[in-house]
């Protein structure tokens, strides 16, 4: 990474893994979001970026000119591939996670909900990166969300939806964008603006790429392990 600042809140120890017993499998971490953040350019034109910048040009960086990048954060990633000799084979796909068997009453073995970076951007909104796992006795589903909020600019979520059915030989992986400027939402409740859960029914969908992960053709009928959080 080269980025001028980092997020003020970094919990870099902080992973989900999901790894079958065979080693290869899937983790979210705080690092790998931050490497697919675009440090080339700054994504939101707003008159506190420039503040934002100033206030941290007096730290470890002082000496540096201090550089354009996405001081928003915004990362569009989907996780990290796991394994050497054996990988998840990764394909596009038309197949959805159905929702709906998610909202079924189900026993919940396992729930977790993890923070990667958090950052308040000098007072102007929030950037944020979490990651949860919900384990049920058929399967297990897991939401990484970014969520980007600019005081009067935008809001923006990027949403990272896993879902693997004991069974099966795949996960299922979809990626989605939603963005909406504040002048749009002008019939959203305010309260909303800082709830992701509230306000991500209210952003329209600018992206959407639906994949599915296949276990190695060696292993296509064996069982993942149990998810690991540390």
């Amino acid at each position: 990474m080269h980025m001028p600042s980092l997020p003020e809140m970094l919990f870099g120890d902080n992973v989900l893994r999901i790894q079958h017993t065979d080693s290869f499998g899937i983790q979210f971490n705080a690092i790998d979001a931050l490497k697919c953040v675009n440090n080339l350019q700054d994504s939101v034109k707003v008159a506190c970026a420039q503040e934002w910048q100033e206030t941290r040009a007096d730290s470890e960086h002082s000496k540096e000119v201090v550089k354009r990048y996405d001081w928003t954060y915004t990362t569009d990633y989907k996780g990290t591939l796991l394994g050497d000799n054996l990988k998840f084979k990764v394909t596009t796909t038309d197949d959805r996670i159905d929702m709906e068997k998610l909202k079924a009453r189900e026993q919940i073995m396992f729930f977790e909900d993890v923070l990667l970076f958090e950052d308040e951007l000098h007072d102007h909104g929030v950037s944020m990166v979490s990651v949860k796992i919900r384990v049920m006795p058929t399967s297990f589903f897991v939401l990484m969300r970014f969520f980007l909020r600019v005081d009067g600019v935008l809001i923006r979520t990027n949403d990272t939806r896993l879902y693997h059915e004991t069974g099966t030989n795949y996960m299922l992986r979809e990626f989605s964008t939603r963005e909406s400027k504040i002048a749009n939402l002008q019939n959203v409740p305010p309260a909303f603006y800082t709830d992701p859960n509230e306000i991500q029914q209210y952003l329209p969908i600018k992206l959407l790429q639906c994949e599915k992960l296949e276990f190695p053709d060696k292993e296509s009928d064996s069982e993942m392990t149990e998810p690991e959080r540390t």
